[in-house]
């Protein structure tokens, strides 16, 4: 209550006598990382405007996430396993005293734009879009030292939340923020174009990876019994969509069985795949929009059959969505958490725009999976540090709900998307001058499962040691520019840094031996065999190795599940104790070393670099390895 009272102190401060503000005790809350695309600054706002200013009071007990996180899921812990409920959650982590005000933790004051100017240390522009749209706003705002750590957000300032009318001809071609499941994004998994047509087997592996390859590489051998009570969810973001004849063409080569199974849609801000009846996605039917989400269902379904998989298709096909409109679907806290979704990054529903998705946002409107792989990240650099770190924190209020949130760590090694690097400032520039390494995001977040990509290499077999994935892609990898060093990794990167050096300057990456690094561990991500439009296609990318590692999470939950079965109609919530939920701390630990195939072979070049090295031990190429399902079982299943 005392932050909530000292933040009306200061707003009244500032209404009465701003001359009274200190400026000198301020502290920069909050910048635009990018100026928004077709708003162009026209000129200074008039200083006696008013501004119906909102600030948004921060979260409590979110320093102890991390601590709580470990408690559940670190297997020393004598509350391993314990995960909390949804409610629990929800009432830990909501504004202190938020009760008092009925907007769930924000507090409403009007002020002229010269007190707000005075009160944030800002100047206020008015930014126009050729369309006439206008938007009050500034390039960053500063708080007192005092209550910085009280104040989660403040609006109007940084964030632009106008979506302006379109010609209604390029809406189909318009991309969403973070051009998530768009073809010219950079993401999704790679192709060299090379259409499959040869007999495979488990002596071709090397050349064509199927089902039965990745099988044999990780002793992955498990028939699943407790498909009713596991879950398993496949996140995509429109337009990227399956195909209904590719699955089945897949299956009758790989998995005759499964002709005809389908993915259980859960449709999010409008998300539809041309399966249904509701048919939407209807630009286009190729890899650009297809082969993600066809890759993803393909090994997903076969790997872990008969388990049902729900597909957490995002976005409509207007305006798409960013990470968070899935996340507000599987937990309604977070459409308001810290503020809401951020315009610039996330789809903003209901959205007006002709053919968009003009009902309200999904909030809350499914459970979240046990498993859940998603095969996109973005530019750390793209990102604001509120907007990644409000978001990296609700994969970790997941992980306490006890779901594994895994996200592939990227493929251009240590540049971003495009091979584009960082300038001096921190800024995307595919300029020859920017050298600093480009960490992915969310792969970068402490409290997901980060993973990377390996190989067989030519010539070598199923049985033989893989190394890092150097054919077409590189496996993302390196240290966080926004998060800290986990407690759970300290021993394994601490331990990189010192005996493994890296030969670059802090000029170029985040050489501090404080920063979180990344990814967690990997699997093959070259040379996989997908039916894509009616025919076999070779495709690479660690948005293959991600769920490929789902599928082996989901099979030990299932027989976690089958190991203390309850009786039949037992509540969701009284299982809780049976998944895994944030599984790092227990891959990083002593007795979990042996169960995984340590990568020493390849590095992860970007930036004008050979980039890291894949060393003994945790590297920033391929984490801790890959993974030996037969001795991941009992270790998991010997847990409490």
């Amino acid at each position: 209550m005392r932050g909530i009272l000292q933040v009306l102190a200061i707003c009244s401060v500032a209404l009465a006598a701003p001359s009274q503000l200190e400026r000198g005790n301020h502290v920069v809350h909050e910048r635009r990382t990018i100026e928004p695309i077709g708003w162009v600054q026209s000129h200074r706002a008039d200083a006696d405007d008013i501004i119906p200013m909102r600030v948004g009071m921060k979260q409590q007990n979110l320093h102890m996430l991390e601590d709580l996180l470990m408690d559940v899921a670190h297997p020393d812990s004598p509350t391993y396993g314990q995960h909390w409920t949804p409610e629990r959650v929800a009432d830990f982590f909501a504004p202190s005293e938020s009760t008092t005000f009925p907007q769930q933790g924000w507090i409403e004051v009007n002020v002229t734009v010269a007190t707000a100017e005075r009160l944030l240390d800002t100047e206020y522009h008015v930014y126009k879009h050729p369309s006439g749209a206008k938007q009050l706003g500034c390039h960053s705002y500063s708080v007192p030292e005092h209550i910085s750590d009280h104040v989660e957000i403040i609006k109007p300032t940084v964030h632009f939340n106008h979506r302006v009318s379109e010609d209604p001809t390029r809406l189909r071609k318009r991309a969403n923020p973070n051009h998530l499941g768009q073809p010219f994004s950079g993401q999704g998994p790679k192709t060299n174009g090379a259409k499959i047509d040869a007999a495979l087997s488990l002596a071709t592996c090397d050349q064509f990876i199927t089902p039965d390859c990745l099988r044999a590489l990780y002793n992955f051998h498990y028939t699943p019994v407790a498909t009713a009570k596991n879950s398993y969810g496949i996140v995509e973001f429109t337009p990227q969509a399956f195909l209904a004849p590719d699955l089945d063409q897949f299956f009758t080569n790989f998995s005759s069985k499964q002709i005809g199974q389908r993915p259980t849609l859960v449709s999010i801000d409008g998300g539809k795949s041309p399966v249904y009846l509701c048919v939407v996605q209807t630009i286009a039917q190729n890899f650009n929009f297809n082969g993600e989400s066809d890759l993803d269902l393909e090994y997903a379904m076969v790997l872990t059959n008969p388990q049902p998989i729900t597909l957490l298709q995002t976005g409509d096909l207007v305006e798409g969505a960013g990470f968070d409109n899935w996340l507000d679907a599987v937990d309604a806290s977070f459409c308001t958490f810290q503020g809401g979704d951020d315009p610039n990054q996330d789809g903003i529903y209901p959205d007006t725009l002709p053919g968009g998705f003009n009902q309200p946002e999904s909030c809350g409107i499914a459970k979240p999976p046990f498993v859940v792989s998603v095969s996109y990240g973005q530019d750390e650099g793209t990102a604001t540090h509120r907007y990644a770190t409000r978001q990296c924190n609700e994969y970790g209020k997941l992980g306490l709900l006890g779901t594994t949130v895994l996200y592939s760590s990227g493929d251009n090694g240590v540049a971003g998307f495009g091979g584009v690097c960082q300038n001096s400032s921190g800024v995307d520039d595919d300029s020859p001058d920017a050298v600093r390494f480009n960490p992915g995001f969310p792969g970068s977040c402490s409290f997901v499962v980060s993973v990377g990509a390996t190989q067989i290499n030519s010539g070598a077999t199923v049985n033989d040691p893989e190394s890092a994935c150097e054919r077409v892609i590189f496996s993302g990898g390196g240290f966080s520019d926004i998060f800290p060093m986990p407690s759970y990794q300290k021993t394994a990167v601490t331990n990189f840094l010192k005996v493994h050096p890296p030969p670059y300057s802090a000029a170029q990456f985040n050489n501090s031996g404080k920063a979180r690094g990344f990814p967690d561990l990997s699997a093959n991500g070259a040379n996989y065999v997908i039916a894509i439009n009616g025919q076999f296609e070779l495709v690479f990318g660690t948005s293959a190795s991600s769920p490929v590692v789902g599928s082996m999470i989901t099979m030990i939950n299932d027989a976690r599940i089958a190991k203390r079965k309850g009786p039949v109609g037992e509540f969701r919530d009284l299982f809780i104790e049976l998944y895994e939920g944030f599984i790092n701390p227990a891959i990083y630990s002593s007795k979990f070393a042996h169960a995984f195939n340590d990568i020493t072979t390849g590095t992860n070049p970007g930036c004008a670099t050979d980039g890291f090295t894949a060393v003994k031990g945790w590297d920033p190429v391929t984490g801790v390895g890959t993974p030996n399902f037969q001795k991941l079982l009992p270790l998991f299943l010997g847990l409490p």
